[in-house]
């Protein structure tokens, strides 16, 4: 994903640690340490089992590199400064599906238990300090990492709960979808809303007694008491490094044995009930080859309406990176672990309601940034088979449809478009379900109309079928 150049800026994801702060200069990614923290990062970078978890490609790559480098004037005063390697595409656990947040929870235990084995300990637990190269979970938070104290309990247990452990009970129990949940908090899942759901029988499902119940009553017990109290009590009650880790290691042993699959839904099996001919395939397939070849190996695409990732697949063969954006969960999740068996680093799936994408959330609204904000300069757009599900099922303006798809391209950018006429199949069920006459505008050529007007038609191609026109077009630049 490729930054505008620019003065350094802070990521306004980071503030909640004073010890250290992530900014943006350019390409680079720098975090700037006050002297306890570098103090930490210099016996970490010491430490065997750092560098061969950044070597394993678990941790991202992290360099120490001169202060001198340029930082905000008022940034304050630090004491030394990394710069970390660039994630291609940032994303958030409620954009993830459920094999994806099991995984990034059990490299976060195992990353854990490894630095506890040295000596470490991480300060977080949170599920924001996992990214993604492709379908590879990584660590970021290089700031997390500290020295343990003896007979301290892990600082970031109750935050690996909220934010990975209890959507995890709450999906692989109950077969609720756990994004809904952790979009609408930042910190995750309350305890006490986990006690009230999982009530009653539901009491003994495994991972519940310890991890809800008791977690709850422990910090109903503990409300007045300060966090030193509560250190102190764990210390005189003998808690210890082994304690520690065997608590990882439950917790490791509870999260893998999580699963679930949902039945196949009406998008899972899209491919075969989507009515399209051998011809069109072979044509549609071709015409999306040419358009992301011509974009000369684009550092980003974006696959909106991927299904089950045939054309993401096509596109990572020409480009540096795919993310695919699917609506349900279940597809995507799919998707994920086939991608996960073919070992791909180029194409990272997303779970996304195109009529509803994750907005700012967070302090401010920009603690975490919105869809539209992290997939502005798209160097290619695929919107194929998606057009008429906005305009029809979803009732959004045809012009609004194509301001959205043409906004998130780059300057000079590719939008590969596919119309779907209203008589075509898929379109006709679509508007049965509607009032006659509420879509009057929805034409090939009141859409070829929208197109011209804001940027211009490169390539235009019908479909053997005869109800489907695809079209590559250049935005601006």
């Amino acid at each position: 994903m490729v930054i505008p150049d620019g003065g350094p800026r802070a990521e306004p994801g980071s503030f909640r640690d004073p010890a250290n702060r992530v900014f943006h200069a350019g390409p680079d990614v720098l975090r700037a340490l006050d002297a306890g923290a570098a103090a930490d990062w210099r016996a970490l970078a010491a430490t065997d089992f750092f560098p061969a978890l950044m070597a394993e490609g678990k941790v991202c790559g992290t360099e120490l590199v001169d202060p001198a480098d340029p930082l905000p004037a008022d940034s304050g005063e630090w004491a030394a400064v990394l710069r970390h390697e660039r994630i291609p595409f940032v994303s958030h656990p409620y954009e993830w599906s459920f094999a994806m947040l099991r995984d990034a929870a059990l490299l976060h235990l195992e990353i854990l238990r490894t630095a506890l084995a040295a000596g470490f300990t991480t300060k977080d637990g949170s599920a924001y300090n996992l990214q993604w190269r492709g379908v590879d979970p990584v660590f970021i938070d290089v700031g997390s990492f500290a020295p343990a104290r003896e007979g301290e309990p892990w600082a970031g247990y109750r935050q690996f709960c909220q934010t990975l452990l209890y959507p995890l009970l709450l999906q692989a129990h109950l077969a609720l979808d756990f994004q809904p949940f952790l979009r609408a908090r930042v910190d995750g899942v309350e305890p006490e809303q986990m006690r009230r759901i999982f009530g009653g029988a539901r009491r003994l499902l495994p991972g519940v007694p310890t991890h809800v119940h008791l977690h709850g009553a422990m910090q109903r017990r503990n409300a007045a008491a300060s966090t030193s109290d509560v250190r102190a009590q764990l210390r005189a009650a003998g808690y210890s490094r082994e304690l520690a880790l065997a608590t990882v290691r439950g917790l490791t042993k509870l999260v893998g044995r999580l699963d679930h699959r949902p039945a196949a839904s009406h998008w899972s099996d899209y491919q075969r009930t989507c009515g399209y001919t051998g011809q069109d395939r072979v044509a549609k397939e071709r015409f999306v080859a040419d358009a992301v070849t011509a974009a000369a190996e684009p550092d980003l695409v974006l696959d909106l309406g991927a299904n089950d990732g045939r054309y993401a697949r096509l596109a990572a063969r020409h480009a540096r990176y795919v993310v695919a954006v699917e609506q349900d969960p279940a597809v995507v999740d799919e998707l994920y672990r086939g991608l996960r068996a073919e070992r791909e680093q180029r194409i990272l799936p997303l779970v996304m309601d195109l009529a509803d994408p994750s907005p700012g959330g967070g302090w401010r609204s920009v603690e975490r940034a919105g869809f539209a904000a992290r997939a502005a300069r798209a160097d290619v757009v695929l919107a194929l088979a998606l057009v008429h599900h906005l305009a029809i099922g979803r009732n959004v303006p045809l012009p609004e449809v194509v301001d959205c798809l043409t906004g998130w391209c780059a300057p000079g950018g590719r939008l590969v478009v596919e119309f779907v006429h209203p008589e075509d199949p898929m379109a006709r069920r679509l508007l049965a379900n509607k009032p006659d006459g509420l879509f009057p505008d929805y034409r090939p050529e009141e859409f070829e109309r929208l197109l011209a007007a804001r940027c211009r038609v490169v390539q235009r191609l019908e479909l053997p079928s005869g109800t489907r026109t695809l079209y590559q077009v250049m935005v601006g630049g």
